[in-house]
């Protein structure tokens, strides 16, 4: 098993790609920590996956630092992190997505990842190993009209974590993203606007390989990134895309 003995936090684990995560890294060995806003949502998917649920807002300090003191009690430390819990604004011109929306997608899609670096970081500088994972998006590498603040807090999330990768590697801890394509989870139907059979066949003819992502096309990826087989690997921005962005 690729994970075995290993803690994995897993942020927005409760649906979609977050718990197609969680599960494969219950198949490989790994301890999930299942975190979601909606705590029903966590404890649905820890408790299939044998993990631990934690209700948290993860753009809040005051939870991130309940889940990593939680975390040193339990398991004395953390050995990876996917920030993948992230929200969107709906289809709309950039000049009419108002400021409450714009400030909420930046503080789940951004601000979570820096206060993840304040409360988990440290307990993988002293351990001096680690991996971080930040889903992000094709979003952010090739955007799209009218989702542009969404475009902007992925494409924020890659450059943060190539530089996380840089000044981390020193202490031996590994930071790489994703960038899925949209797929079945409950993000779709806001980044559609509407979900009808033409919208769909509209979005995926935009993908080379003709469908959706799924939650284990994400998983597979995550894992490999995650494991001691990408030990080489950090400051990359993977895309899982079925050709979208090329």
């Amino acid at each position: 098993m690729r994970l075995a003995g290993k803690t994995a936090i897993i942020t927005g684990g409760g649906s979609g790609f977050g718990e197609g995560i969680a599960k494969k890294f219950f198949e490989e060995g790994a301890k999930v920590v299942v975190v979601d806003i909606d705590l029903a949502a966590a404890e649905r998917v820890a408790g299939l996956y044998g993990g631990m649920a934690f209700r948290a807002d993860v753009s809040k300090m005051e939870d991130w630092q309940a889940l990593a003191a939680g975390l040193r009690e339990s398991f004395g430390g953390v050995e990876i992190l996917v920030n993948n819990a992230g929200i969107t604004h709906l289809p709309q011109p950039m000049d009419e997505v108002s400021e409450a929306e714009f400030d909420r997608v930046m503080a789940v899609n951004a601000k979570s990842v820096y206060l993840s670096a304040k409360t988990i970081v440290p307990m993988m500088k002293e351990a001096k190993s680690g991996v971080i994972l930040n889903v992000a998006s094709t979003a952010g590498v090739s955007p799209r009209p009218n989702l542009n603040w969404y475009n902007a807090s992925k494409g924020w999330m890659i450059t943060a974590t190539k530089t996380m990768a840089v000044e981390l590697a020193a202490f031996g801890i590994r930071v790489n993203a994703i960038n899925p394509v949209a797929g079945e989870t409950p993000l779709l139907q806001s980044f559609m606007g509407e979900d009808t059979p033409e919208m769909r066949a509209k979005f995926i003819a935009t993908i080379p390989l003709g469908r959706f992502s799924t939650p284990e096309d994400i998983a597979n990826a995550a894992c490999f990134l995650c494991s001691d087989e990408a030990s080489m690997i950090t400051g990359v921005a993977m895309e899982v895309d079925g050709g979208r962005c090329i």
